[in-house]
């Protein structure tokens, strides 16, 4: 049985330092969007974009301290509780996770 599941994109406008080349957070969550919305017609999702140096909640301020604290790449992709990506996502690694929540 699919579960609708939601996916946050953490992101800052300013571009990682180690990722500079790569795209920004937000055109990061804009491709995500899409390429989930091609894989996957019909199929409900919801995908977030969450600003780590402003984050709108306590719930998202404390993966976003991680994420500045730990010096992880973003943007960080997270479903299901779970960082499925860091700096560059994988396409794959998030179809994978989608699949195990009934996505096909």
């Amino acid at each position: 049985m699919r579960k609708k599941l939601d996916i946050f994109v953490y992101g800052a406008e300013q571009i990682c330092a180690s990722c500079v080349g790569l795209p920004s957070s937000r055109e990061t969550y804009e491709w995500l969007e899409a390429a989930i919305s091609r894989k996957y017609p019909n199929q409900p999702f919801s995908i977030f974009y969450i600003d780590i140096f402003n984050p709108p909640n306590e719930k998202h301020q404390q993966i976003c301290l991680q994420i500045l604290e730990d010096d992880m790449f973003y943007p960080v992709v997270k479903i299901a509780g779970r960082i499925v990506g860091e700096g560059n996502p994988r396409l794959k690694n998030i179809f994978t996770v989608m699949e195990q929540y009934g996505y096909r």
